[in-house]
């Protein structure tokens, strides 16, 4: 019965041999129950996410076994390709857009875990044998459910790693063979893409403890020359927060007047454009108010990849600063660009 909270993987910087392989996808993570006419699909914190994905309920109920729990990824594919964006814009507490999303944009379900069958509970099973119970429970699964792709040769989880970014996944997942399920626990390995970029430093907020930085405003001028808020870094010793805000003091500007976000300040301006610093649906009452900097300073920050382009997927982390570059010479430009792979080719 729900909750059940999902088993976890730490990061590793390399894939580690004789183990379970499987890409890492980039979703929202989900367990799907299942008894009879019933589905409700629970959120890694155990809220569910069942009201915002209509079209997956019916379905889970046509393909899946009629008494189940599943572990995986609902994902929303846009022209072969994994858009985290569309699947963010699910959350929406109108449920007209939300059934006006099922239609326009339909979210899939890839299955990797199988934790229960019928009567029989499975997190005290080890791996493979509760891999092969659900390739055979799912073994004439259609779209939009999908098994997915595992392995346990090493070259094979290798070559997916180098090519599936692709496809807009974000590395491969290693369990090991005899692994049980343990909720909640970083039992499972991560191998992550990672890449450095020189970004500016354009602002701050400051951390929900003080008056001590909590989070960096990085940014890369675009094409035009405008510079765009491209995402933050923010995980720093709570002694390097509080030596930040005395370090970037001589760069704090009295307003945002003549930064090139001032238009964060303009509440009008959220209306008309998706900008940074304003509540959502995901923030709620969390301050997002901003300390502004003049776009001077650079940094280095290491990244996993990009979402669409624009921004960082995911927290940037802070390697360093760059006074050897100039804040015009951090551009888009520097970005590497992983090879274009049809998501299609994975799920099949």
């Amino acid at each position: 019965m729900p909750p059940v909270k999902p088993m976890l993987a730490k990061s590793v910087a390399r894939i580690p041999p004789d183990m379970h392989y499987e890409a890492k996808w980039d979703g929202f993570r989900a367990i799907v129950f299942r008894d009879g006419a019933e589905v409700e699909l629970g959120s890694r914190t155990g809220k569910p996410l069942t009201r915002y994905f209509p079209e997956l309920v019916t379905a889970l109920k046509e393909r899946v076994p009629e008494r189940c729990v599943l572990d995986g990824e609902i994902v929303i594919a846009r022209e072969g390709r994994l858009d985290f964006d569309a699947l963010t814009e699910r959350i929406h507490p109108a449920d007209s857009r939300v059934r006006m999303l099922a239609e326009k944009t339909p979210a899939s379900f890839v299955a990797f875990d199988l934790l229960a069958l019928a009567d029989e509970p499975l997190l005290d099973v080890q791996l493979t044998d509760r891999r092969a119970l659900l390739e055979r429970a799912l073994a004439e699964v259609t779209a939009p459910v999908h098994l997915a792709p595992a392995t346990t040769d090493i070259d094979v989880a290798q070559s997916w790693f180098e090519q599936y970014e692709g496809a807009g996944l974000d590395g491969v997942i290693a369990k090991p063979l005899t692994l049980r399920y343990r909720q909640d626990e970083r039992a499972m390995y991560k191998i992550k893409h990672e890449r450095t970029a020189d970004v500016v430093v354009a602002g701050y907020r400051f951390h929900k403890s003080g008056p001590i930085v909590g989070s960096l405003l990085l940014g890369l001028y675009d094409d035009r020359g405008a510079l765009q808020h491209v995402g933050v870094s923010a995980a720093f010793p709570m002694k390097q927060r509080a030596e930040l805000v005395e370090e970037l003091e001589p760069l704090r500007m009295p307003d945002s007047a003549g930064h090139p976000w001032a238009a964060w300040s303009d509440e009008a301006a959220h209306e008309t454009a998706r900008l940074p610093g304003a509540p959502s649906r995901w923030s709620g009452k969390k301050d997002l108010s901003w300390v502004p900097l003049r776009p001077e300073r650079v940094a280095e920050v290491a990244y996993d990849h990009m979402e669409n382009g624009a921004r960082f997927r995911h927290t940037a982390r802070f390697r360093r600063w760059r006074p050897d570059r100039t804040p015009e010479s951090c551009t888009y430009a520097q970005l590497e660009e992983p090879v274009r792979y049809d998501l299609g080719e994975i799920l099949g």
